[in-house]
């Protein structure tokens, strides 16, 4: 996965530089053909002797007809769970469970490339059906992504490994991303929450954090403490409450952050979203902190 974009990766072949000469376009071609699927993720299938580019099917398909897959107790696959790997000199190490995870990141989709071939834990990469990929959850674990951007969400059944490029969080099948609005724009903010049978959250619950922290959602973070300021009234006007600035150093430097919180109900973490949406903000960071005063 470490070659997937989610909208479009390396030129064709075709693209190469032209030579006089046959034989020698014919090296140059096989050199320019893309690499491996996954750059050595766990499970992967041996690359094709020619690399297709990424992009959707070519005959459109109604996304609300596809049912997203009921959240039942699997057991941990036999394939794809192997810790720690490496992927491009990175060592990845995956969690002992799914249990409490919810995270905020970027999403991105892979599709035509790879639909049909085997996923990390060697099941057919379906580009019509709502999966995932993720580094480090079990597989399968089922999850809850919801793009931040939109508010809409959607159940997937993660069972690959990836995306390897940059601070991705999640890989969506095509399918997923379509649900999401992500296809439109190739990446998108999304959180994803772990899901148990039933569609239960798999989150601990906000009344006993085991870790003695509680949530914020971070809105900003400024150099300026008059920014900051002007920031933090305009939540308050937008009616926010629980907006604090809060002083800290960054690499000797003084930072503004400004924070909404503590914030552990997911409901008024959705409405908060929608309300940074309306004022052109973008999404909020999750944070986990001691209670600020």
């Amino acid at each position: 996965m470490g070659d997937r974009r989610g909208l479009m990766s390396a030129p064709p072949a075709a693209h190469c530089i032209r030579w006089p000469v046959m034989a020698v376009m014919l090296v140059l071609l096989a050199a320019c053909a893309g690499g491996g699927r996954k750059d050595g993720a766990p499970g992967a299938s041996a690359p094709a002797p020619y690399e297709p580019l990424d992009g959707p099917p070519s005959v459109p398909f109604d996304v609300d007809q596809l049912p997203e897959p009921e959240v039942r107790a699997e057991p941990r696959s036999r394939y794809g769970n192997h810790t720690p790997y490496v992927v491009l000199g990175k060592r990845y190490y995956v969690r002992d469970s799914a249990n409490g995870y919810r995270e905020r990141g970027t999403a991105s989709w892979y599709g035509t490339k790879f639909h049909g071939r085997l996923t990390s834990n060697r099941e057919p990469y379906d580009m019509y059906a709502f999966s995932a990929a993720h580094k480090t959850l079990p597989l399968p674990t089922y999850a809850r992504v919801t793009n931040l951007r939109n508010g809409r969400s959607v159940v997937v059944r993660i069972n690959d490994r990836g995306p390897f490029v940059g601070d991705r969080l999640i890989d969506l099948s095509y399918a997923a991303a379509v649900k999401l609005g992500v296809h439109l724009t190739g990446t998108a903010p999304v959180e994803v929450e772990a899901l148990a049978p039933g569609g239960v959250p798999l989150t601990a619950p906000a009344s006993a954090p085991a870790d003695g922290q509680v949530s914020y959602l971070q809105v900003g973070a400024f150099a300026e403490k008059k920014n900051a300021k002007a920031l933090s009234v305009r939540l308050h006007a937008a009616g926010l409450r629980g907006v604090k600035v809060v002083r800290s150093k960054s690499n000797g430097m003084r930072v503004y952050r400004v924070r909404i919180g503590p914030i552990d109900d997911e409901s008024e973490v959705h409405q908060v979203d929608r309300t940074l949406l309306e004022l052109g903000l973008p999404p909020a960071m999750r944070i986990r902190r001691p209670a600020e005063g």
